[in-house]
C-alpha cells in the first residue's frame, strides 16, 4: 500500500470519528445517536447501551429505550442519569423514556461551540496524519527508496487529501450547527 493510500486511510477514519462524536451532540430533536455513549452496569460489567437495549425515537422530543432483558430497566435509568446527558430518564414498566426538552440560546450556542471544538480537533488529528506521511515519505527519499519527484508527487498527494478531508470536516460540522440551531 503506498504512503498515500495509508494517509488517506487514516484521514477517512479521523473523518469517521468526527461523525460519530458530532452525532452524540444534542440538538433540538430526539437522536438515538445521543445515547451511543453511555454503559451500564449490568450483569457485573459495564456495558454498553445500545448491546443491552434497542433504542427508537417515536416522536420528536422523545427517545424510548427498550431492554432485551427486561430486569435491566432499572439499570439503564441509572447508566443514562450518570451520563449526564442533561435528561431524565423515567423507568415506565419494561420500557425506559427520555423526554428531550428544548434547548433555549445558551444551550444551542454551547453545542455550537462543542461542534466547534470537536471539528478542530479532527482537523489537528488530519493535520498530524498530513505530518506522519510527508515525514515518512521524506524518510524513504532520505534512504534512497524513492526518487525526489515521486517524493514531491506524494506530497502533493497527501496536501491535496489534507485539504479535502479538512473540508469534509468543516461540512460536517457545519451541517451539525445547521440542525442544533433549526428550532
Amino acid at each position: 500500500m503506498s504512503i498515500s493510500d495509508q494517509t488517506k486511510a487514516k484521514m477517512i477514519t479521523a473523518l469517521e470519528h468526527l461523525k460519530q462524536e458530532l452525532q452524540s451532540i444534542r440538538t433540538g430533536r430526539a437522536n438515538t445517536g445521543m445515547l451511543d455513549g453511555v454503559t451500564v452496569e449490568v450483569y457485573g460489567s459495564s456495558m454498553r447501551l445500545k448491546d443491552i437495549a434497542s433504542v427508537t425515537a417515536p416522536e420528536s422530543r422523545q427517545l424510548l429505550v427498550t431492554p432485551f432483558d427486561a430486569s435491566n430497566t432499572n439499570a439503564i435509568g441509572k447508566g443514562i442519569e450518570r451520563a449526564n446527558l442533561g435528561v431524565m430518564p423515567i423507568v415506565d414498566g419494561n420500557v425506559v423514556r427520555i423526554k428531550i426538552p428544548s434547548m433555549d440560546d445558551s444551550m444551542r450556542k454551547e453545542m455550537i461551540k462543542l461542534c466547534h471544538k470537536r471539528r478542530e480537533e479532527a482537523k489537528v488529528s488530519i493535520r498530524n496524519i498530513r505530518r506522519e506521511g510527508n515525514d515518512h515519505a521524506r524518510k524513504l527519499k532520505t534512504d534512497g527508496e524513492m526518487a525526489e519527484d515521486i517524493l514531491k508527487k506524494t506530497e502533493k498527494t497527501i496536501q491535496d487529501l489534507t485539504d479535502k478531508f479538512c473540508k469534509d470536516a468543516d461540512d460536517l460540522s457545519d451541517k451539525k450547527e445547521k440542525e442544533i440551531s433549526t428550532i
